[in-house]
């Protein structure tokens, strides 16, 4: 008999993982949870990039900007497969950050992303097999 509640704590462990490893930049950690297979839809567009590729990809992006809040708005709501060997969450969660842009000015973006993020268990462990994403219309602000 498989444990529903042990499994539903495993998924909001890799959830709060990921939170970490953006939050603290930490690139290869965030990529070892994807599964080798990871596909990411967003924007219209579907990416299915190398682990080499997705490694450089997610360091570009931290090394680019300072997390604020990455904090869900509410508790993602998770789902399994009958024979929980599949499980997807759907995650609401607001983001703000800041850069350097090309004008060398501090901004400040806020957005609010909605996202389904599939699992597949590898090995006794969950891997993010594929994230589909969308987000509404960022706030931006010059900071000093």
């Amino acid at each position: 008999m498989i444990d529903h509640q042990a499994m539903e704590q495993e998924l909001l462990e890799v959830h709060k993982l990921a939170r970490k490893y953006h939050v603290e930049k930490m690139v290869n950690e965030f990529v070892s949870q994807l599964s080798d297979k990871h596909i990411s839809v967003n924007r219209g567009k579907m990416s299915k990039l190398q682990r080499e590729k997705k490694t450089n990809q997610v360091q570009q992006y931290f090394d680019s900007v300072e997390f604020e809040k990455w904090d869900d708005i509410e508790p993602p709501i998770i789902r399994f497969s009958d024979d929980y060997s599949m499980a997807y969450t759907i995650v609401n969660k607001e983001v703000v950050l800041t850069y350097t842009n090309e004008n060398n000015e501090n901004i400040r973006e806020s957005t609010l992303f909605s996202w389904v993020a599939i699992y597949t268990k590898q090995n006794g462990v969950w891997k993010t097999d594929c994230v589909a994403s969308t987000n509404q219309e960022s706030v931006t602000s010059v900071i000093n």
